[in-house]
């Protein structure tokens, strides 16, 4: 069983786009290129700045992410989850593939 397709009216046409050319020539380095967006002025960049370190200051006024209700039980969980994935892992048993699987 190889590779398949519907397509059997033969080879697909190839894209006729533009691609480099052999002008015969070797570029001008000296030309500086155009740009394609105006760059950030000094004042620009640095108010950028202050307002993304403004909003890093209010997200950790917050208190940074989602507060969780119960850490204890947690922690219990991933100490406990931890052991059983290595023993699934170590019997070689998958239960998203054998949901008989312990």
């Amino acid at each position: 069983a190889g590779c398949s397709s519907t397509n059997t009216n033969g080879p697909t046409p190839v894209a006729a786009g533009t691609g480099p050319k052999d002008t015969g020539t070797f570029p001008n380095l000296n030309i500086k290129p155009q740009v394609a967006a105006p760059q950030f002025t000094e004042a620009e960049k640095n108010a950028k700045l202050a307002q993304l370190k403004a909003d890093e200051n209010a997200q950790a006024a917050k208190g940074g992410g989602p507060k969780v209700a119960n850490q204890a039980a947690l922690t219990d969980l991933a100490k406990k989850h931890g052991d059983e994935t290595l023993k699934q892992i170590e019997a070689k048993c998958d239960p998203a593939l054998d949901p008989t699987c312990k």
